[in-house]
């Protein structure tokens, strides 16, 4: 008789399980090895960026031109020209000068309520890190000049933030996810061996991913943050498609049947299901190839390879493993009190309304699902700030704020780029200084305006300070006059002279993701409809689960816009809303929640098709597929729920938004969509849930039962067939 793919995949691993157990840490030991010989490769910032932004960071990148940390001590607190004030600015230029680690100090500059001076200079480049010797410098005339307030800003500053907070951050998020993970596990199964090894599994998954990535981002480039994706990815598929293949063998052991037979049901239920999910995944993940910014490229990538792995791991090694144990898979057995293995307990009870009154259930839940989306329709995103990205207490977002709020546009001025053929002509001086002439004259600039001539690869770059505060409507209406009216009447007539900075690649950024994010949508919706219709036989199964997904995304959504833009409740997750969201964030939000909520869908809606294949009405069905799946999914989106949430605790804006995000839509998916609005729908449609056009009856038949063989087999066998 004819298997499905799972069966004999699961099968072979069971007979064969020693070569498959052995083969699988080859392999994790192999790629882990390999990619750390080869080590990950790291996009550069022009690559990073699109449009006339990447151009000029392209520019510099192609001359050699290296961007050296330019820093800035800002005194505040006494008027100009004060004895407080004098002593303070002395202090700070003789203390950095007498370090030897900078160059370029530059003449004092003083705002325009003569309460606040800046001094600026370059860090040198040297082998040994030259900021904390900068820095003490810094402390030491604060300490010394206690009347007046000193801060440091600059590239090596923010670099050193981000670097020891990402450290941090990112180590006590492993260090909690895997126990966390655990402890729910444990609870679920009630034993320490079948809760560990969801988690092994997962984890390995995620290192032997990781090789691959390193071997693969030598062709690709990935961002620094892909690797903490994957980590993210890993756990919550890894564990999902191990603990829906572990739930199927307990529940058929506890049904009676032997250890063969119920291994052998689980690889033809579960083990599909899991390769379905993890094919409709990764599928889903594609559609960020056609956002073409290299940041979702190396997403794509890299959430493709960690379920990819993941998927092969649990219908291959996880069998064998399962085969090798049988009963001692219980090991560590605890007694939780009032334990209820195998019942949908709360759930159920949830259920019963649900299905005596579907139709309100279903206005119910689409209206609160709505109401929570209701928000996103003000959604406004851009790339986030230092002072947006680093939690309000820190000095250097004080520093940042004091100094944008003294010298708007100074922290992250407009840069352009000239390149032309010979940076020291007359004519291209005299365009440079109408350039500078133009800018102040506008309104929209400031000074100072600052240019560093680069001779050699005649390349210069002129600082230009925005009027505005950051990436408001002033700040964007400057760059717009800049770009296409300053900068073609002057430099853009001696040479090519793109603009970037801060505020230009936010805009070309979201420019990009604007003209991209239609398409992605598209096909990543096209696409999930396509392999609902062929798994389910159903047109009504795939356009419901297009509109559930769809209900969950924009519920998400609305929440993040709530907290992170409008601060409703900010301080509940530590944080104050930015104003907006991090350009990358929603994009990326939609294909993981398509992705990762086709995991739940496809499991509770096989055991509903399952019960109904054998003979039970539509309601029944309903009852009994989400009352069998209710416990492992809990258990799953707890996880998943755990994991993003641990993202949600990070320092950084950006990320905080994505863990709270996927946290907030994982715990809508699994309660409101798959406990009310899901049961409700179906229970609504009855048997026209199944209904297939006759012209659409060549797809393939897909049994959502289990057909154990029909011999019995002599040796740790796992045979289903079909």
């Amino acid at each position: 008789m004819k298997r499905n793919l799972a069966a004999t995949l699961g099968g072979w691993s069971a007979r064969h399980r020693m070569i498959a157990i052995g083969g699988w840490l080859l392999f994790v030991v192999l790629a882990t090895v390999l990619g750390g010989v080869v080590g990950q490769v790291t996009a550069e910032e022009h690559e990073q960026g699109t449009g006339r932004s990447a151009r000029a960071a392209q520019i510099l990148a192609q001359a050699g031109i290296d961007d050296p940390d330019h820093e800035t001590v800002l005194i505040s607190g006494a008027a100009a020209g004060s004895p407080e004030m004098r002593r303070a600015v002395a202090a700070v230029r003789s203390g950095v000068s007498a370090t030897g680690e900078i160059t370029d100090l530059r003449p004092d500059v003083v705002s325009k309520d003569r309460r606040h001076v800046i001094v600026q200079f370059t860090m040198k480049e040297t082998p040994d890190d030259p900021l904390p010797a900068v820095q003490g410098a810094v402390r030491k005339a604060q300490r010394d000049n206690p009347s007046v307030r000193i801060g440091e800003f600059g590239g090596a500053t923010a670099d050193a933030w981000f670097d020891d907070a990402l450290g941090s951050d990112f180590k006590r998020a492993e260090m909690t996810a895997l126990p966390l993970a655990l402890g729910i596990l444990l609870v679920a199964f009630g034993a320490l061996l079948a809760a560990m090894l969801p988690v092994v599994l997962a984890f390995t998954a995620f290192l032997a991913a990781g090789g691959v990535l390193a071997v693969t981002s030598h062709a690709l480039h990935v961002d620094q943050t892909t690797n903490s994706v994957m980590l993210l990815m890993g756990l919550a598929v890894g564990v999902d498609y191990c603990l829906f293949y572990l739930q199927r063998e307990r529940e058929e052991r506890r049904g009676g049947r032997d250890r063969e037979t119920a291994l052998a049901i689980a690889a033809a239920t579960s083990g599909r299901s899991v390769l379905v999910s993890g094919l409709t995944v990764m599928v889903a993940m594609s559609g960020m190839f056609l956002s073409g910014l290299l940041l979702f490229k190396g997403f794509a990538i890299a959430t493709i390879l960690v379920v990819f792995v993941a998927m092969l791991g649990s219908v291959t090694v996880l069998p064998a493993l399962l085969s090798l144990l049988g009963d001692k898979v219980d090991f560590g057995r605890i007694r939780l009190p009032r334990r209820r293995e195998g019942r949908a307990g709360l759930v159920a009870m949830l259920l019963k309304p649900v299905l005596a009154r579907p139709g309100i259930a279903a206005l119910l839940s689409a209206g609160l699902l709505l109401a929570l989306a209701a928000p996103a329709l003000g959604m406004k995103t851009e790339r986030l700030a230092i002072d947006q990205q680093i939690p309000p207490g820190e000095e250097i977002a004080q520093t940042y704020t004091r100094l944008n709020e003294a010298f708007p546009g100074n922290p992250e001025p407009a840069v352009v780029v000239l390149k032309a053929h010979d940076i020291g002509s007359p004519r291209v001086k005299a365009a440079i200084g109408e350039l500078k002439r133009r800018a102040v004259a506008s309104g929209e600039m400031n000074e100072p305006i600052d240019v560093t001539v680069h001779e050699r690869e005649n390349i210069a770059e002129i600082e230009v300070p925005l009027a505005g505060t950051g990436a408001d409507a002033a700040s964007k209406h400057a760059l717009e006059t800049l770009r296409e009216r300053i900068v073609p009447q002057t430099a853009g007539r001696v040479g090519e002279a793109p603009v970037t900075g801060q505020l230009a690649w936010s805009v070309d950024y979201n420019d990009r993701l604007g003209s991209s994010i239609v398409p992605v949508f598209l096909f990543v919706m096209g696409v999930t409809f396509l392999l609902m219709l062929i798994f389910f036989r159903s047109l009504l199964i795939a356009a419901g689960a297009i509109v559930l997904n769809l209900l969950s995304v924009g519920a998400a959504y609305g929440v993040m816009v709530a907290v992170f833009q409008h601060g409703w409740g900010d301080s509940l997750v530590g944080t104050k809303g930015a104003g907006a969201l991090e350009s990358w964030i929603p994009l990326f939000v939609f294909v993981v929640l398509f992705g990762l909520s086709m995991d739940y869908h496809v499991f509770v809606v096989s055991r509903i098709r399952e019960a109904y294949d054998r003979g039970l009405d539509t309601t029944r069905a309903v009852r009994e597929g989400i009352g069998a799946t209710a416990g492992v999914v809990t258990a799953a989106a707890v996880i998943m729920i755990a994991t993003f949430g641990i993202f949600g605790t990070l320092s950084m804006q950006d990320f905080k938004q994505l863990g709270v995000g996927l946290a907030v839509a994982v715990l809508i998916d699994a309660t409101i969509v798959r406990v009310v609005l899901l049961p409700a729908m179906m229970s609504l449609l009855g048997r026209s849930n199944w209904y297939l056009p006759r012209w659409l009856d060549w797809l393939p038949r897909i049994s959502h039962g289990e057909e154990p063989a029909a011999e019995p087999v002599r040796t740790p066998p796992l045979v289903a067939q079909r």
